[in-house]
């Protein structure tokens, strides 16, 4: 009952994105490597914006101290618990433990159910009229608050982390059930600890219960009794009859054991009623709808905060394939040019990669990077290459390309080019996010007719022999 929804891992997740949301309306966070690695790790929008929270969350210290919540949790909530039990222990003492043993039975239901009664009306006002007070005020966001201040200090991130939570249950409408599961379920503990203590007190000491007046009417307690023994009585709890009722409590003969009994078993039924049912009802139905609706504890994506995001990683994502034609005829493999004509020669290019790479890559030999070569993929720069090449006629061409980029027939093309004017052509996938990747472009050589053309996302596989020997 007391932290389950912080160890739901997709509640986590949503807390950790919304934190991060609120703690960015100050100022952004420098994110370029979260982003990059967000974008390296999911294809999903949403997910990516996820991941993103969680790099950011780890470097200022946001899981860390939800963790320390969770551990928190648990002991705060006994602590809470007792104290509440403690202080229904000292109203059921002062109802049963009074020198004269002397039970005004309807001053004793007032103490015990007053309180009670008033908390629970206020919290089903919560349940339909927009009034945060009401839940400010429950046992359950004194818990979150208390377990907040143990588990962060005054210094801490519990602020953001708090406003997130209640941020995300609130805009699901869970909030009242998420208090209410910890209010009910504090309150539901209290009245066993008092039905307890009464009943042990009842069955063992000798009391006389009666009511006491000075400006009402008899008749009225008598109507009081009736109604409220009603629901009691349908669980067998009995009644006090009107003449029990119109006794006086200091005539003779008006104590009798059977009419302390009936007295004693109805005050039991009315705590039992509306005291202890009514809130482990509530607290199991808190539970069931907390657990049948935490799919939808999700942030709100349409918020100009995160529509931001997705259109900052949708601008990232690899160009897809706009020109492809599955319904042409596959082409011949170029065979490359006779070794009679070829130099003993190494050639690497750059082809298409992204701006932000470093080239030439360091894990290059140094002879090799020095010659390494970079295009951009347009007309010009490639007919430049092209005439290189022509003059050149190197043994082996290695081209770099970004791996998680999609090749399409401009690439195809060019490759076909290329094995015109050498004797062998490799392909070294950089930055491979997985063998997904990888998989994929094997595939595309396969399907057009390239694959002669040996690629890998490893430089050591990818350079010939002669390039890597010492």
């Amino acid at each position: 009952m007391t932290n389950t929804a912080l160890r739901d891992p997709a509640f986590t997740d949503a807390v950790i994105t919304e934190a991060i949301r609120w703690t960015e309306q100050s100022g952004p966070l420098d994110d370029a490597q979260a982003l990059r690695t967000a974008a390296s790790r999911t294809t999903d929008p949403h997910r990516q914006v996820t991941e993103r929270a969680l790099l950011l969350g780890e470097r200022i210290g946001l899981q860390p101290e939800l963790a320390r919540a969770r551990q928190w949790a648990p002991w705060v909530l006994i602590g809470l618990s007792a104290l509440i039990v403690i202080a229904g222990l000292g109203l059921a003492g002062n109802v049963v433990g009074g020198g004269e043993r002397h039970i005004n039975v309807i001053v004793a239901l007032a103490s015990l159910l007053g309180l009670h009664a008033l908390t629970l009306v206020l919290w089903l006002a919560g349940l339909w009229l927009p009034l945060g007070s009401f839940s400010t005020a429950s046992l359950g966001w004194i818990w979150l608050s208390l377990t907040a201040r143990v588990a962060g200090g005054k210094r801490g991130q519990a602020p953001v982390l708090v406003r997130a939570a209640t941020g995300l249950l609130s805009r699901a409408k869970l909030l009242p059930w998420a208090f209410g599961l910890v209010s009910h379920g504090i309150w539901s503990l209290s009245f066993a600890v008092v039905l307890a203590a009464m009943l042990f007190a009842l069955a063992f000491r000798s009391y006389t219960l009666s009511w006491e007046t000075t400006i009402l009417e008899p008749e009225f307690f008598v109507h009081a009794v009736q109604a409220l023994g009603w629901a009691p009585a349908k669980l067998g709890f009995p009644v006090p009859d009107a003449a029990t009722v119109m006794a006086a409590p200091g005539s003779p003969g008006s104590v009798n054991a059977a009419g302390q009994r009936t007295w004693a078993l109805w005050l039991t039924g009315c705590i039992l009623v509306y005291g202890f049912l009514p809130r482990l009802v509530l607290t199991l139905l808190s539970g069931a709808i907390l657990h049948s609706r935490r799919r939808v504890l999700q942030p709100d994506w349409r918020e100009p905060y995160y529509r931001k995001l997705l259109a900052r990683f949708a601008a990232m994502a690899p160009a897809a394939i706009v020109d492809a034609d599955p319904g042409r005829l596959r082409a011949a493999t170029p065979s490359g040019l006779p070794a009679s004509e070829l130099h003993d020669a190494l050639f690497v290019l750059g082809f298409e990669l992204p701006p932000d790479m470093p080239w030439p890559p360091a894990a290059l030999p140094a002879a090799i990077a020095a010659l390494a070569q970079r295009i951009d993929g347009s007309a010009p720069a490639r007919r430049a290459v092209l005439d290189q090449l022509a003059r050149i006629h190197p043994r082996t061409v290695l081209m770099v390309c970004h791996a998680a980029s999609s090749p399409d027939r401009g690439t195809e093309r060019f490759l076909r080019e290329l094995l015109a004017h050498c004797g062998e052509c490799r392909l070294w996938l950089a930055d491979s996010p997985g063998a997904d990747a990888t998989q994929r472009w094997l595939e595309w050589l396969r399907d057009t007719g390239l694959e002669r053309i040996a690629a890998s996302e490893r430089l050591e596989a990818a350079l010939p022999e002669s390039a890597i020997a010492p």
